[in-house]
């Protein structure tokens, strides 16, 4: 599998760990896990576009990458505040988008 593959399922796996935990925080308090719900599905929603981007070889999928390593920090920095298995483990997914954007933007 090559590099921009891997990013790609990355992606892709990000997105469905923030849509976990969000899912998940919405059994939980709502009103007290809204800022992580709201993270989560920021970060699902910008890693969607710049998997779907990047898929289909638009050359507006490398630029999102940058927005991509933000949302994700964000997000990771959110769910590490929380003791839940979920926002650990989407934290975990988004810190290895993190690395694989990374990795991606200094190959290219």
């Amino acid at each position: 599998m090559n590099d921009k593959m891997k990013l790609i399922q990355q992606l892709y796996e990000c997105v469905r760990a923030c849509h976990h935990c969000a899912s998940e925080c919405l059994n939980e308090d709502a009103t007290m896990m809204a800022n992580c719900i709201r993270t989560d599905l920021d970060c699902a929603d910008i890693c969607l576009v710049t998997a779907g981007l990047l898929s289909r070889n638009s050359k507006h999928g490398k630029h999102l990458l940058s927005e991509c390593i933000e949302i994700c920090t964000i997000c990771a920095n959110e769910c590490e505040k929380h003791d839940d298995d979920h926002c650990k483990k989407c934290a975990e997914e988004c810190r290895k988008c993190i690395e694989a954007c990374k990795s991606f933007q200094e190959a290219a």
